[in-house]
C-alpha cells in the first residue's frame, strides 16, 4: 500500500480543480438564468435597491431641470451561503482507487453553474406570493401606477399575472422583456463559486477523526425581484390569442405620470411541459389549414426544467 505524499495530493488536487473547471465551464452556456436575471455583483452581506420604482426618462428642458428624487422603496436582497461537500476516503487515495472521482467533481462543477438557474426559477414561480420594490406581489393583478411622475396623486392599478381566474393548476408561462440591459430579475453575486480543499495533512481533524480528505464548494449569492413591468405571468392556455393579450397588454405598460415605458417582450419561457405549446405558438409558420402565423418568431423561446 502506498504512502500518501504531498506530490500524491497535488496530483489529486490538480485533477479535482480540472473536473470541476470542466463541468463549469461546460455547463455554462446551457443556463437560462441570464436569460431573464440581471446579474448584479455584491461586495457586502446585502445590496439595497433604492433605484427600483423609476424609469428615468429623457423629456424636453424648458425652464430649470425636473428633478426626480428616488422613490422611498428601500427593496434590500441579503446574501445567502451554500456548499457541496464531497469526502473522498483516505484508503482510496492509498489504493489508487479514484477513477469515479472526476465524474463526481464535473458534476459538482455542473452545479454551481446551474445553481443561479434554481434560484432564478423559484423567483419566477413564487413570484406571485413574493413582494417587491413596490410593496406588491412581483406577479400581481394591482400594482400601484401613479398619475404623477413623482409617485403622487391618484393611482391605478396594472396586472402583470393572469391567474386564469384561479384556476392555477395548469403550468405558467412566462414572458420576459429582455431588450435592454434591465431585467425583471436580479442575480445578486457576492462570491463566484469557490472549490477549496481540505487535505493538507493527514494530521488532520478530518483524517484522523474520520479518515477522509474534504472537497467543497463555497457560493454566496441570492436573488430577487427587480422591474415588475418587464415580467408576465399567465396560467392561460399558451395559445396565440392569448400570448398576444399578454404581449398587447406588457407593451401598453405606463409609468407614474401616464409615460409610455416602451416595453418590448423578447423572450418566452416555459417548462417541459409547454415546450410543444411554446413552438406551436411561436415557431410555425403556418398554423391549421395553411393560415399564417402572426406570431412568428414573435418572441425566442426558452425552456428550463428548473420550472417544472
Amino acid at each position: 500500500m502506498p504512502m500518501i505524499t504531498n506530490a500524491t495530493l497535488t496530483a489529486l488536487r490538480t485533477m479535482v480543480h480540472t473536473a470541476f473547471r470542466t463541468g463549469f465551464d461546460g455547463m455554462m452556456p446551457q443556463t437560462f438564468y441570464r436569460d431573464a436575471a440581471m446579474v448584479i455583483p455584491s461586495t457586502t452581506a446585502s445590496n439595497t435597491y433604492d433605484w427600483l420604482g423609476d424609469f428615468p426618462e429623457l423629456r424636453e428642458w424648458i425652464g430649470d431641470r425636473v428633478i426626480k428624487d428616488m422613490k422611498e422603496n428601500a427593496y434590500q436582497i441579503t446574501n445567502r451561503t451554500f456548499e457541496s461537500t464531497v469526502g473522498i476516503k483516505r484508503t482510496h487515495i492509498e489504493d489508487d482507487n479514484l477513477g469515479t472521482y472526476g465524474m463526481r467533481f464535473t458534476r459538482m462543477g455542473q452545479a454551481a453553474a446551474r445553481h443561479p438557474d434554481i434560484i432564478t426559477a423559484e423567483l419566477m414561480k413564487n413570484g406571485h406570493a413574493a413582494l417587491c420594490f413596490d410593496g406588491q406581489n412581483f406577479f400581481d393583478t394591482d400594482h400601484p401606477v401613479y398619475a404623477n411622475h413623482d409617485g403622487t396623486g391618484a393611482a391605478s392599478t396594472v396586472s402583470n399575472y393572469d391567474d386564469n381566474g384561479g384556476v392555477t393548476a395548469t403550468p405558467a408561462w412566462y414572458l420576459i422583456d429582455a431588450s435592454d440591459a434591465v431585467l425583471p430579475f436580479i442575480f445578486q453575486e457576492r462570491t463566484k463559486p469557490e472549490l477549496e480543499t481540505k487535505e493538507s495533512s493527514s494530521n488532520s481533524d478530518e483524517v484522523f477523526l474520520k479518515d477522509q480528505y474534504l472537497y467543497g464548494i463555497r457560493y454566496r449569492c441570492n436573488g430577487g425581484y427587480g422591474f415588475w413591468q418587464k415580467a408576465y405571468k399567465s396560467h392561460k392556455p399558451l395559445t396565440g390569442d392569448n400570448l398576444d393579450e399578454a404581449i398587447a397588454t406588457m407593451m401598453e405598460f405606463k409609468g407614474d405620470g401616464g409615460r409610455p415605458l416602451g416595453i418590448t417582450p423578447t423572450r418566452l419561457i416555459v417548462p417541459p411541459r409547454l415546450r410543444a405549446s411554446a413552438n406551436k405558438t411561436v415557431k410555425v409558420m403556418f398554423g391549421e389549414g395553411g393560415a399564417s402565423n402572426a406570431n412568428y418568431e414573435a418572441v425566442e423561446v426558452r425552456v428550463t426544467p428548473w420550472l417544472a
